[in-house]
């Protein structure tokens, strides 16, 4: 085998461990599961597993960490710091594409963030990487007006959550099309 083909063979195997982790997370909880059972349920030996990841904790980690680092890849698509309307518009387009293409892993993935003890795992790694993000959306209110650019931002983003959440729970029942378009004419500020 070439180097490439190893290195397929082991991110294969690093995502199925994510994977299945991510499941037990979110059906047994984050404690009740080990690293036994998940190496089990994926199908490999627990040593192979800590050949991916140091511990328990490093794996719901990465995980976690991953799935918010999928959401704000498409802000500020261009990444040269300034959020335009057309890169607000994609974003949110982007997110519930995103949502939308594997609404499994992302019930699996909300419902394991939603326990404490994971979420106190990352939550200096997602504190750390919002505000930057908080930061260029307030100053793209601010240019274009918004009375109160901070408050905007948090609304925003807390309407982003609930929406996905809502949506990925119940997603034949959720009118996501029409919850995209309002996002954008509320929050969007652009007048087209």
């Amino acid at each position: 085998r070439t180097e490439e083909q190893y290195e397929k063979i082991r991110e294969q195997k690093k995502a199925l461990i994510m994977e299945t982790a991510l499941e037990l997370f979110a059906t047994h909880g984050y404690y009740p599961t080990s690293i036994s059972m998940i190496a089990k349920k994926a199908g490999i030996s627990k040593g192979l597993s800590y050949n991916y990841f140091k511990s328990k904790e490093d794996l719901v980690r990465e995980i976690m960490i991953n799935g918010v680092k999928t959401f704000i890849e498409s802000f500020d698509s261009n990444k040269d710091g300034i959020l335009t309307c057309e890169e607000f518009e994609f974003f949110v387009r982007d997110t519930f594409r995103v949502l939308q293409e594997n609404i499994p892993y992302w019930k699996l993935y909300f419902s394991t963030m939603m326990q404490p003890q994971v979420f106190e795992l990352v939550q200096k790694e997602v504190y750390e990487m919002i505000p930057k993000y908080t930061k260029m959306l307030m100053v793209y209110y601010d240019k274009l007006g918004v009375e109160h650019p901070a408050q905007e931002a948090l609304i925003f983003g807390a309407v982003m959550d609930g929406i996905s959440l809502n949506y990925v729970m119940n997603p034949d029942h959720f009118p996501i099309e029409k919850s995209i378009q309002s996002i954008i004419d509320k929050f969007g500020h652009c007048k087209k």
